[in-house]
């Protein structure tokens, strides 16, 4: 019986990275997913998706301090082995994200480097640690933002560093291509959930703004989403790489 596959997902107890798990497990996956401070809702996400049948776990990780890494990777070595019975992974999902909504102009520099931290840095040095973890044949899915192709006033550094985690995305690629590691980013236009307090989602006027200038003419829900990172973790994807797939409804078209 062949073992199966893993995904572990950053960001996986709300928004998009919960949407993102249960549509993982549900193309048969197992799932470890990391969460900052949600214990109670991640502890949740995992009971949802093993009533399905599938093996799930989360480990808190704080990603916006590279400090942690080694800890965390000590503990996801403990886990695939306690709990799943293997030693690697297949799926990495670079999701766990904050957004911060500041004009170039009135930018702090800590808000400017908590972003950094978090949008560029932890994908960049989670990815590298892993590698020793990630079986050949795997892949790796970052997640980029509509805001990288177009502006929005209060999103310069946001949106220069998922224009950085594209990029990044191409020499990843070039790079691990070699142990047949496909990677890809996904670019999710505007989506209502709790992100940046929620303004899509609750703000009225911001909705429905952004509402007419999708073509498909609404705002995107986690659900519009998850599917796509759930397709990249699986072989139908195998012969997608280093492309940026943008799923927005065409907005700003």
């Amino acid at each position: 019986m062949s073992q199966n596959k893993i995904a572990l997902i950053t960001g996986g107890s709300r928004g998009l990275g919960k949407e993102m798990a249960f549509r993982i497990a549900e193309k048969g996956l197992d799932v470890i997913i990391t969460y900052n401070s949600k214990k109670e809702e991640a502890e949740a996400v995992v009971s949802e998706i093993e009533k399905t049948g599938r093996k799930a776990l989360a480990i808190q990780l704080d990603v916006s301090d590279s400090r942690n890494f080694d800890s965390f990777f000590s503990q996801l070595k403990t886990a695939l082995k306690d709990k799943f019975g293997i030693e690697r992974f297949d799926y990495l999902v670079n999701n766990a994200g904050i957004g911060i909504n500041a004009p170039i102009a009135e930018m702090n520099e800590n808000d400017f480097d908590a972003l950094v931290n978090i949008q560029f840095k932890a994908p960049f040095f989670l990815t590298q640690k892993s590698l020793e973890l990630m079986n050949d044949g795997g892949g790796i899915i970052n997640i980029s933002s509509g805001l990288a192709r177009f502006s929005m006033l209060g999103y310069g550094a946001y949106g220069a560093l998922k224009g950085a985690i594209e990029v990044l995305t191409r020499y990843e690629a070039q790079e691990f291509g070699k142990r047949g590691i496909n990677v890809n980013v996904v670019a999710p236009g505007a989506i209502e959930t709790d992100f940046g307090g929620g303004v899509v989602r609750d703000n009225v006027q911001i909705n429905q703004h952004i509402a007419g200038t999708t073509a498909l003419g609404r705002v995107g829900l986690p659900s519009d989403i998850g599917g796509v990172v759930a397709f990249l973790c699986t072989d139908d994807a195998k012969w997608i790489n280093a492309q940026r797939i943008e799923v927005s409804g065409g907005v700003n078209l």
